[in-house]
């Protein structure tokens, strides 16, 4: 993608702020908005332009990028009066990285079409360790034709660039990886628990599991924090309960019963309900504890 194209970007929290910086550090114009500005200092100091409203940035910006907490948020930011639909320039290109619903990316998709406006659903995983080392997994959903214009955009925030297929088909694959994480969650705390209780040391309990056929990502980057009691959010637990929902919801509309997801969510809805929303999914070791 051409570097005189002006990209918004849309949500600097913990996992945009680093990949937003990334867009920055490849030499394009970025234009930057997040309901509290003060999340996005950093990138205004190394040179992002400021907005005050996604209304603001649609009119600048030739590819907008979002990343924003709810489904809820998201259908503001795109579909509200004052929302990119509303003022993006024709021709323009939007690209939620949000985990959101399928049904709702189907729906901007759709209303951004109408407008002349190609619409990508492409949320990541490999939380903030992935967005601050550019190598997030990224699945996308839209027009096929398209996907290649937004691709090398995409690669400079992350190292595995799938096209999954039409709209909402990178939501439902991002369904598939929490369903997956949630199960995973719940047995490396009860691993931890358990060489705990066994009186065994944790770290070398890791290490001799890790390289094994229990290898997992949340294994080797998460249990390391669980050991030194480290709950600071890469993902908070409050949007992990979210994502949850949203993929017990679609699993639910397609008959599909998931006991794993249902075990996961009534977890960490309690640790949740215990005040450990804003803590990272690690914090389900205290569970256990």
């Amino acid at each position: 993608m051409s570097k005189s194209k002006v990209i918004g970007f849309i949500g600097t929290g913990v996992m945009g702020k680093s990949m937003a910086a990334h867009i920055l550090k490849a030499g394009y114009s970025l234009i930057v908005y997040n309901r509290t500005k003060d999340k996005a200092e950093e990138l205004i100091s190394q040179g992002a332009i400021w907005s005050d409203s996604p209304a603001e940035v649609a009119r600048q910006a030739d590819v907008i990028i979002t990343i924003v907490g709810y489904p809820s948020d998201v259908e503001s930011v795109y579909l509200g009066e004052n929302g990119i639909l509303q003022h993006a320039k024709e021709n323009a290109i939007v690209i939620d990285m949000t985990t959101s619903s399928p049904v709702l990316a189907k729906k901007i998709y759709a209303e951004a079409r109408a407008k002349g406006i190609d619409s990508f659903d492409a949320p990541v995983s490999g939380g903030d360790i992935g967005a601050k080392n550019a190598k997030l997994s990224i699945m996308v959903g839209g027009n096929k034709t398209a996907f290649p214009t937004i691709k090398p955009l995409l690669e400079l925030m992350g190292t595995n660039i799938v096209y999954q297929g039409e709209a909402g088909a990178g939501q439902h694959t991002k369904m598939c990886n929490q369903i997956a994480i949630a199960s995973n969650m719940m047995g490396v705390s009860e691993a931890l628990a358990y060489a705990e209780k066994a009186g065994l040391n944790p770290d070398t309990v890791l290490e001799s599991i890790t390289s094994g056929a229990a290898g997992s990502w949340s294994l080797s980057n998460l249990v390391p924090r669980m050991i030194k009691e480290d709950y600071s959010p890469g993902f908070f637990i409050k949007h992990f309960i979210k994502d949850l929902t949203i993929a017990l919801d679609s699993a639910k509309q397609m008959e599909l019963r998931t006991p794993g997801l249902e075990l996961a969510l009534s977890l960490y809805e309690e640790l949740a309900e215990n005040g450990e929303e804003n803590s990272g999914t690690q914090a389900l070791i205290k569970y256990y504890r």
